[in-house]
């Protein structure tokens, strides 16, 4: 990846309707779910160009880690947060210091998903919180996931079994529903058609596919509509994302 990579990301993740409305969704999540008492100490994994650390500032001081070195130096000389390089697979704080860890869409690119689920809970606070996000069902692999670099999507008994050893899940859900089954037809298409290896890079995101005016007014519009439903805990049976919070009850 190069700086021109990031600047075009550093956009899209302050504009695409994507990124907006699933902020949007997990913002409003959060509000509901974390305690009132405030500011609270927040771990944020993972962070990219550092928009959903900004957003987190709403609760609280916010920390900042991202493992891409390219990345990392994009992120800290040109965004305001409280940023340091590191993996998540290796949090370098002591246990439970934290009141919120954070990772939205981050598990997905790592092989050792266990430890990193692992390493968030131990250093989250007893009665504190985890939040993260992930994309869903592995057959809805295509080359979205191979250019971002995924491992694996996640049914949601998966992504459940990693935060089974202790504590409790608050809420999980699906997201992205409506749009799941257009996605998951076009996605299905595409494999009758599947693209030639060599061009997968060319073929890029769907952010970069499902982007402009008319996608983001149609789907940013419909996929709003499912923020309500989040935040009265209806549990969606099916989406292109996963939603899930859990609480370290000791």
């Amino acid at each position: 990846m190069n700086q021109a990579y990031y600047k075009h990301y550093y956009h899209l993740e302050r504009e695409h309707w994507w990124f907006v409305v699933r902020n949007r969704i997990i913002l409003n999540h959060l509000k509901k779910t974390l305690p009132k008492q405030r500011p609270l100490r927040i771990l944020n994994v993972g962070v990219a160009t550092g928009y959903s650390s900004q957003l987190l500032e709403e609760f609280g001081s916010v920390k900042s880690v991202e493992y891409d070195r390219e990345c990392y130096e994009f992120t800290k000389a040109n965004v305001p947060i409280d940023l340091i390089e590191g993996s998540i697979l290796e949090l370098p704080f002591e246990d439970n210091t934290y009141d919120l860890v954070c990772a939205f869409d981050v598990i997905e690119h790592v092989k050792e998903h266990q430890r990193a689920v692992d390493e968030m809970q131990r250093v989250c606070k007893s009665d504190g919180f985890v939040c993260v996000t992930v994309p869903a069902f592995m057959f809805l692999w295509n080359q979205h996931d191979e250019v971002n670099h995924h491992e694996r999507r996640y049914k949601m008994d998966e992504l459940e079994s990693l935060f089974e050893k202790s504590g409790k899940i608050v809420f999980s859900s699906y997201f992205n529903f409506w749009l799941f089954f257009p996605i998951a037809f076009f996605r299905l298409l595409s494999k009758l058609v599947p693209l030639h290896r060599q061009n997968v890079e060319e073929a890029g995101s769907d952010f970069t596919v499902l982007n402009g005016p008319v996608f983001q007014k149609v789907f940013g519009g419909i996929f709003k509509t499912e923020d309500w439903m989040i935040q009265q805990r209806i549990k969606l049976f099916v989406g292109v994302s996963a939603l899930l919070t859990w609480q370290k009850t000791k």
